[in-house]
């Protein structure tokens, strides 16, 4: 099976999510920074139920999919990577309880997850990985 994450882009209160990765010691190039909720598709899932997945694990949130947004290519990590803009349901931000929570050893160099939610006059002053998609995001809907 291809390697693919998926990742959602949940508007919510003034602003939009973001896992917010601090003291990333795995990363040489960035030790902090912002990126859409997300991860890797599993086996037998559709994107649209991984996105669904990844944003519930980390979250606590419930969200259905809208439409698909982005697809690049990550040359790093060889892997297709697709954006998803989500729709809150319902659920208490912040109650995520996904592997990255557990103290599991697996992320013992990933850093802390902190889940925030940006205003969206702050988020062209904020590193956002990847890139590539921050540039569009900014401009489809931080103008």
């Amino acid at each position: 099976m291809e390697k693919t994450r998926v990742a959602g882009i949940v508007p919510m209160e003034d602003g939009f999510v973001f896992m917010h990765r601090v003291g990333v010691e795995k990363n040489k190039d960035y030790q902090e920074y912002y990126t859409f909720p997300g991860g890797r598709l599993e086996e037998g899932e559709t994107p649209e139920e991984g996105t669904i997945r990844e944003i519930k694990e980390e979250f606590g949130v419930n969200v259905k999919v809208v439409k698909k947004l982005y697809e690049i290519y990550s040359e790093r990590f060889e892997r297709k990577e697709l954006f998803f803009l989500c729709e809150y349901i319902d659920g208490e931000f912040g109650t995520g309880d996904g592997p990255e929570f557990s103290n599991n050893p697996d992320y013992a160099d990933c850093g802390k997850y902190l889940p925030e939610i940006v205003k969206k006059e702050e988020i062209k002053d904020i590193l956002i990985l990847p890139l590539q998609i921050k540039d569009r995001f900014v401009e489809d809907f931080c103008q």
